[in-house]
């Protein structure tokens, strides 16, 4: 028993030092608090434990087991057996104890929510195709409307518009009817995102453990105007950070004022030298983006990752899950996800509503071409963008004067023609709509320029930007198709089946877009009363004038204006004359 039996006990200690390693990162990885107190009373129960061999399965998403027993499968009850060990001896074998992790149910209360919210989603557009009257063409093919069975009333709607409004208004109608088709592609990606992807789950499942994810640097790029939002934001995220159990990462606030942070091995600021100048010039937040880049400035390796955040973005645990999935997987060099704006205090209501579109659009069109095609067809947003560090630098933001007003979007669409892949990141972070109109209205129109830019770029093909082309067009021409309003009454056409169908469709998926958006932002809020997710809506609805509004403003100001320069909004509360 000598020598192969103090083996077999060298091997019992290794494989128990395991074992307690597999408890503590069991217990603080995301789970439902009845497995994780299972987890804890488990530990409680004996004081030690040896494992009898390697073969422990515990198949659950919600729990990591390390590679050298099994990667996380399907879900299925597990029993473990342990001995008990005292000091260096093993003692006598006990009886096992089984821990039994119940499987998940079939159906769970986010698959409820979804099945309805697609139901009413297709329920919605064939609704507004019918009210609007654009269905009709159906019964058309059959010679009867509903109603009519002698087909007297398409007879009624045929007319010749030249001889009733002449060439001038019948031309400008038929223009401001086919101009709102320019909007279709962006539509149809919104309604398969909403429909094909589950957007419901409130719990993003770890698939790996945090101690297997690649280095991960947060960046943070700031003016350097508001150091105690900074410094406040990074203390939170800091903590974010250490409840989700990441291990390997730092956060890396660049400046152009220096803004005293406490560095120290997860902290790091970094300063841009006014006298710092890109090769092509690039200026605002991509030229410090190009300064991080540098090889006598960035402490990072090539498979390193980036996740680049604004000054006043809050992460959350489920999206820092979200992310340790992303990089560990390492798939794609490029991701992006959903960026809610309410769950925090609500500054400005009007401009909060309003930006619940852009929630529901990150829900739709960005993940659906993300997950599908793996391409940025429509580019992407400044925020909430991961990015692995060699081919960030290989692409890089040194791209002029006209890569420096939309510097994300240009970014994505030099990655597109260069190759690159892009994929979702599930999870959401958190940040704050503009705080006053002139700030929400500055911001649109910076939008508008960057991506008028973007698009009109040599240095971009075509086929990679025809998608963003026909989004910007379609914004850009919003003054001239909202007259359709207050035009179509005074001037109707003669029914063209198809365009009518296809612009009622346009019209009924950005009215839900609306509505979704304002569900899944204020969704914390009225989780136990119905009543205020009524006027929630109610809210949301109220605010679509204002929103048209600012757009067609921002259209005009963006279009007619200087593109050369990059408005900041204000973040920072304490500077707001209340």
């Amino acid at each position: 028993m000598g020598e192969g039996g103090g083996r077999e006990r060298k091997r019992e200690r290794s494989v128990s030092f395991r074992f307690f390693h597999l408890i503590y990162h069991c217990a603080i990885l995301p789970s439902n608090e009845e497995k994780r107190a299972l987890l804890k009373k488990l530990t409680k129960s004996v004081s030690t434990f040896v494992l009898h061999g390697l073969d422990l399965h515990i198949y659950n998403h919600g729990y990591f087991v390390p590679n050298f027993l099994h990667s996380c499968c399907s879900l299925v009850p597990c029993s473990v057996r342990f001995w008990k060990q005292s000091s260096c001896r093993v003692m006598k074998r006990t009886s096992s104890v089984s821990l039994k992790i119940p499987p998940r149910p079939w159906i769970c209360a986010s698959d409820v929510r979804y099945a309805v919210h697609c139901v009413v989603f297709v329920g919605w557009i064939v609704a507004f195709e019918v009210g609007s009257g654009a269905l009709p063409f159906f019964f058309h093919f059959f010679g009867s409307e509903p109603g009519d069975s002698t087909g007297a009333a398409v007879a009624r709607d045929e007319f010749d518009p030249f001889e009733r409004y002449g060439a001038t208004i019948t031309l400008l109608m038929y223009s401001l009817r086919l101009t709102s088709l320019l909007v279709l592609p962006q539509c149809i990606c919104n309604m398969l995102g909403l429909l094909f992807f589950n957007g419901f789950r409130d719990k993003v499942i770890l698939k790996a453990s945090p101690l297997l994810a690649p280095f991960v640097c947060f960046r943070v790029v700031t003016k350097g105007l508001y150091p105690e939002l900074v410094r406040d934001n990074i203390r939170k995220n800091l903590e974010t950070c250490y409840e989700a159990g990441i291990e390997n990462f730092i956060f890396e606030v660049v400046s152009d004022q220096p803004i005293h942070l406490t560095q120290g091995s997860r902290v790091r600021e970094v300063n841009v030298p006014p006298s710092y100048n890109t090769k092509t010039g690039a200026r605002f937040k991509a030229r410090a983006l190009q300064y991080c880049l540098e090889n006598e400035v960035s402490i990072l390796h090539e498979d390193d990752w980036v996740v680049h955040l604004d000054e006043e973005t809050l992460l959350s645990v489920n999206v820092v899950y979200g992310i340790l999935n992303f990089v560990t997987e390492g798939k794609h060099p490029f991701g992006q996800g959903v960026i809610t704006y309410a769950n925090h205090e609500v500054v400005n209501w009007l401009t909060t509503l309003s930006d619940s579109f852009r929630v529901a659009d990150d829900m739709g069109k960005l993940r659906f071409t993300f997950s599908c095609f793996h391409k940025p067809l429509f580019g992407w947003k400044g925020s909430f963008v991961v990015t692995r560090a060699g081919d960030e630098q290989k692409v890089s933001f040194d791209h002029g004067m006209e890569g420096s007003i939309a510097e994300d979007c240009f970014f994505s669409m030099i990655a597109y023609r260069d190759g690159y892949t892009f994929d979702f990141v599930d999870g959401e972070m958190y940040e704050k709509s503009p705080f006053t109109y002139w700030d929400f209205l500055q911001q649109r129109k910076r939008w508008l320029q960057g991506i008028y830019l973007t698009v009109h770029s040599k240095h971009i093909p075509w086929k990679n930007k025809i998608l963003l082309a026909l989004s910007l067009y379609a914004w850009a021409t919003m003054p001239f198709t909202t007259l359709q309003v207050f035009l179509c009454p005074l001037f109707p056409l003669p029914r063209w089946p198809i365009t009518d169908a296809l612009v009622a469709f346009i019209a009924s998926v950005n009215l839900y877009m609306y509505v979704f958006g304002v569900l899944k932002s204020f969704s914390h809020k009225y989780r136990s009363n119905f009543l205020r997710l009524v006027m929630y809506l109610l809210a949301g609805i109220v605010t679509l004038p204002f929103n048209v509004l600012i757009e067609n403003t921002a259209v005009v100001m963006g279009m007619y204006g200087q593109k050369d320069g990059f408005y900041i909004v204000k973040k920072d509360l304490s500077v707001l004359d209340v």
